[in-house]
């Protein structure tokens, strides 16, 4: 694993298009925004009301660098932020147990727990969203700040949880949603 200090790094966020966004790059700004909270959250030792707070006023739909920003899912990334908080301690047993043996917990990088974490929460509480739109969402944010092979443990976390939390899902073939024989 690749790790960096960015504590001090600002976090990317999703530029605008010159069309309306579409609903799902809402859904992505708002994934995005949740993982920024809870990386700052985590570092800051904030709770999720302040956090959603704060972003709500200073960072959610406002211009980055000059140019606009997809303004995100309020709902949604509230719903992450809040989710965190109030199920954590879940969350992380839960990362921690697809861990292997000699990776403990907390050698995760904070923005590596932070993608993981809203992941986890929102395979168990999203249930109307596809389990591979969660994972290819969170791993395509993985991308966004890491080159090493934090993106691979991004994805293999959550299909093993995918796979747990909701049987037979991920198996079902794309033509009609019927079960692999």
């Amino acid at each position: 694993m690749t790790f960096h200090d960015r504590s001090k790094t600002p976090l990317p966020s999703v530029p605008a298009m010159n069309a309306a966004p579409r609903p799902s790059a809402k859904l992505s700004a708002s994934r995005l925004a949740a993982v920024q909270a809870l990386y700052q959250g985590d570092l800051r030792r904030s709770d999720a009301e302040g956090l959603v707070s704060e972003f709500r006023r200073h960072r959610l739909g406002h211009d980055i660098d000059g140019a606009p920003a997809i303004p995100p899912d309020d709902e949604l990334f509230a719903d992450i932020v809040r989710g965190d908080e109030s199920h954590g301690i879940a969350l992380d047993d839960a990362i921690r147990a697809r861990l292997p043996a000699n990776w403990p917990f907390e050698r995760l990088e904070v923005l590596l727990r932070a993608i993981l974490r809203a992941a986890v929460y929102e395979l168990r509480s999203s249930l109307t969203t596809p389990a591979r739109t969660v994972i290819d969402e969170y791993v395509e944010i993985g991308h966004a700040f890491f080159s090493g092979g934090e993106t691979g443990m991004i994805n293999g976390i959550l299909d093993a949880l995918a796979r747990e939390m909701r049987p037979g899902e991920l198996e079902r073939r794309k033509d009609g949603g019927r079960q692999a024989s």
